[in-house]
Order: structure tokens, then sequence, then C-alpha cells
């Protein structure tokens, strides 16, 4: 009797031995790209080798380092193999110090991605962002079960335990709360995700071979944008994949603990996004205003625009009443805070890893309104590099601030100052009849405004967060 005759006389063993067969597995190749990791490259190496589903290799690109970083990585390379719920799993780390790289993080990123050009699905990490165990776990099942997707990007916070003092953690609960609002929006529009975030990212290489094709480019990323990861996720959606948030997989992302850092990072993040919403050309990089990737961003822009305008008209107004005396108080200017009280708590109770600060960071209004002025002075300060049309590297410049050095930040206070100072001589340069008749105008037109603003906030207040968390 042959082999294949004696199984199928016995059915039970038959089975046993298709089910011992091994099952095909997609294969993973991590690209982590360094620059000056040497805080924290250890723990994101720990993080991966603590992961329930391991990469099946691990690349560390340090680029343009001074530090420490190809020390510390080099004490994780080589092999490692583990055990995971009974069976063994194998993963390899390997360290690339490439020495100056004109490209800075997109040139890691294409030097790693020219290392795992075999591998199913490229996973990229940054240097300072580590994950909950079962991240690669959940982001592998997440883009295997739908062969539309080409990339899905983990659910980002920060964590906030190991910072102490007054500024540094009042801009990492900031942090927090801006991250959990983003990735509640993206969650609530089909798990759409605008941006592929590259602190922890997963990809189809086959969508990055297709973006290589439809673009005419060497590599899937391209130094033309100052946000490479947005570019990127804008090239997937118009290859016709689908760019998601994870549902389940969580990592946590260094945040910036100093107003100069935080500064540089953001103002790098809103210029580049503005480069990609505006139309026309703006060197290599296409304007694209109306891909669908980019609503979200629009929306973001516009309400930053909103949020400024009555928060400055508001100041002018009052200061201008009581300088007169003609302001009146009336309670019905406490609703807008009040609603954006519930809606910030709201939000804070909405992420799965919340601490009590981030609940009074909601709750009591004062940080949370101080934290977007912080935000508007990014906002307005990437609009005028961008409209100024003047030539930056705003990489360095990032590198720069978080280094300690510049004072760029301080530009917006030193304006609204000068802008107050002018105000205020004109102001009392008018004779009071204007005076008066411009604040008859002015209230109404903040009134309209504002009821405007708390109404949409009232209906993001009342829609339902479908069990998400974040």
């Amino acid at each position: 009797m042959t082999t294949i005759d004696s199984l199928t006389a016995n059915p039970d063993e038959f089975f046993e031995s298709v089910q011992s067969e091994a099952r095909f597995r997609p294969t993973i190749g991590c690209v982590i790209p360094a620059y000056n990791e040497a805080d924290s490259i250890g723990a994101v190496l720990e993080s991966l080798l603590a992961q329930t589903r391991l990469p099946d290799v691990i690349h560390v690109i340090v680029n343009n380092s001074t530090d420490d970083t190809v020390a510390i990585a080099s004490t994780f390379a080589g092999p490692h193999t583990v055990e995971r719920d009974g069976a063994e799993q194998f993963t390899e780390v390997y360290v690339h110090d490439i020495g100056k790289n004109p490209d800075k993080k997109v040139g890691a990123l294409n030097y790693g991605f020219s290392l795992v050009e075999g591998c199913d699905y490229l996973l990229g990490v940054d240097g300072d962002t580590t994950a909950e165990p079962r991240a690669v776990e959940s982001l592998e099942a997440e883009i295997a079960s739908d062969t539309r997707i080409g990339g899905i990007s983990a659910i980002y916070s920060i964590d906030d335990t190991p910072f102490t003092g007054v500024v540094a953690p009042f801009l990492i609960a900031g942090q927090r709360a801006q991250f959990a609002a983003f990735n509640m929006q993206n969650m609530l529009r089909g798990r759409n995700m605008a941006v592929l975030g590259g602190q922890f990212s997963i990809f189809s290489m086959r969508a990055l071979r297709q973006v290589m094709a439809d673009n005419h480019q060497q590599t899937p990323w391209v130094k033309d944008s100052e946000v490479e990861d947005s570019l990127l996720s804008l090239q997937i959606k118009s290859a016709g994949y689908l760019t998601k948030i994870s549902a389940q997989a969580r990592a946590d992302v260094g945040g910036m603990t100093t107003l100069r850092a935080l500064d540089g990072q953001q103002v790098k993040w809103n210029f580049g996004a503005i480069e990609l919403m505006w139309p026309g050309q703006r060197g290599d990089t296409k304007g694209q205003p109306l891909h669908p990737n980019l609503r979200l961003r629009w929306l973001e822009n516009l309400s930053m625009l909103v949020n400024g305008f009555t928060r400055i008209m508001f100041v002018l107004l009052l200061v201008a009443s009581l300088s007169i005396h003609a302001f009146v108080f009336s309670p019905i200017w406490l609703i807008p805070p009040a609603i954006a009280i519930l809606l910030n708590t709201r939000i804070a109770l909405s992420m799965k890893n919340r601490d009590w600060k981030d609940v009074v960071f909601a709750a009591t209004l004062v940080p949370a309104e101080i934290y977007m002025v912080i935000r508007l002075g990014h906002f307005f300060r990437a609009w005028s590099k961008f409209l100024s049309r003047k030539q930056t590297d705003n990489w360095a410049e990032q590198a720069k601030a978080e280094r300690g050095s510049g004072n760029a930040y301080l530009t917006p206070v030193i304006l609204v100052v000068l802008v107050m100072i002018a105000a205020s001589i004109g102001w009392f340069l008018l004779p009071v009849v204007v005076q008066s008749s411009i604040l008859w105008v002015g209230w109404p037109i903040l009134g309209v405004i504002t009821a405007i603003q708390t109404l949409t906030m009232t209906a993001s207040l009342l829609r339902r967060h479908r069990g998400y968390r974040v």
C-alpha cells in the first residue's frame, strides 16, 4: 500500500499530518532609521524583540549620528531565537552606520527598503518608538486580511511616566490629547488614515512597488516633501490602495519636552502638509488640494484659522470694551467653554492608557487653552514661512531646535505683543462714537462665529465613538 493509501485509510492520521504541515507565513522586514537615538534605541529594540510576532529581520539604519547610537544598537546585533506560545521564532538584528547622509531620514528609509525588498511587508519604526507586545501581530493580521490595504499605522500616543517638572509634563499632556483627537477622527472615518506615520507602520511591498512605478521613482520615499510619510500615504492612496489606522496595535512615540523642540517639529509638519495641499507646484512637490487624504488636513487648517481669529478678536474686543467701561457680562458666553471642557474630557476618557494628568488637562480647560495658543503659533509660523517662499531646511531647523538652539519659536509671541500695542495705540486715537460703533459690530460677529463653533463642538460631543479606544 502506498503512503497516500495508508493515510487515507486512517483519516485521523491524515488530518494530523495536514495540520502539522508548515503554514505559509508572510515575511516582515523591519527598518529603523536612527539619528542620534542613543537614549531610546535600546528600548526600541527590546520592544521589538518582546513582540508576540517577531519581525523576520530588523535593520537599524544609523545616519548622521554623533552619539552612541551605533554602539548601543550593536549590543543587540546578531540572531535572536525566542519561544512564543510553545513555538520558536527567529529574527536577526543588523546595524548599519551609513555615516553622512544628505537625504537624512528619507535616505535611511530607502537604504533599509533595499535590504528588505524580498519580504512581503516592510515595518517602519522610528528610533524613539516602542510598541505594545502584540502590535506587530495585530498589524500583520490586519494587513494580511485585505489585499486592498497598502499600509496600516499603529494607534500613537506618548508615555508620560518619565517626565517631571512643569513644562515637560504639560507639553506631553498636550501632545497626548492631540494624538488622541487625531486618532479618533481617523477611527470614525472608517479607520481611513490620512497619514501613515513613520513611527510604527506596516506597508505592503506590493503597494510600495506600485507607488514607485506610478510616480517614476527609484525608491518609495522621496526627499521632495517636508513630510515624507504624508506624501507616501497620498501616493499609496492614489495607487488604488487603502491607508488605515489599526484597531488594536499601539505604540508610544517620542514626545517633545521643550517649547523650542515642539515648535521645530510642528512647524515642519504643518509646512509639509500645506505644501501638499496648495494647488500647483512648489519645487518637485506637486500640490494635490483635492486628494481624499487631504480633506482632514483642510478641515484642520480651517479650524485652526477660525480658532485663531476668535481668540484674537475676543481679547481685542474685551480689552476695548473695558477701556471705555462698555463691557456687560452675559452668562451665555460660558456655554462655549463648557462644551469645550465636555468635549476635551470625552476625548481624554476615550484614551486606553489615560491617567489623571490627561483628565485634569482636559477638564480644567486652562491647560488645553494654553496648548491651543501654542499650536496656533506653530500654525501661523508655518503658513508665514510657506507664503514667504523663503527656502529653508525644516529638517535641519527641527534638529537644531531639539538640540536647544534657535529662538524662532518666540516669533509669534513677539508679533502678538506688537500687534496688541499697535491696536491699543490706534484704539485710543479713535473718537468714542467710532469706538462704540466698532464694538456694536464686532461683538455680534464674534457671537455668530462662536455659536457656529459651539454647534460644531456639540456635534462632535454627541457623535458615537463606536467603542473605539485611542
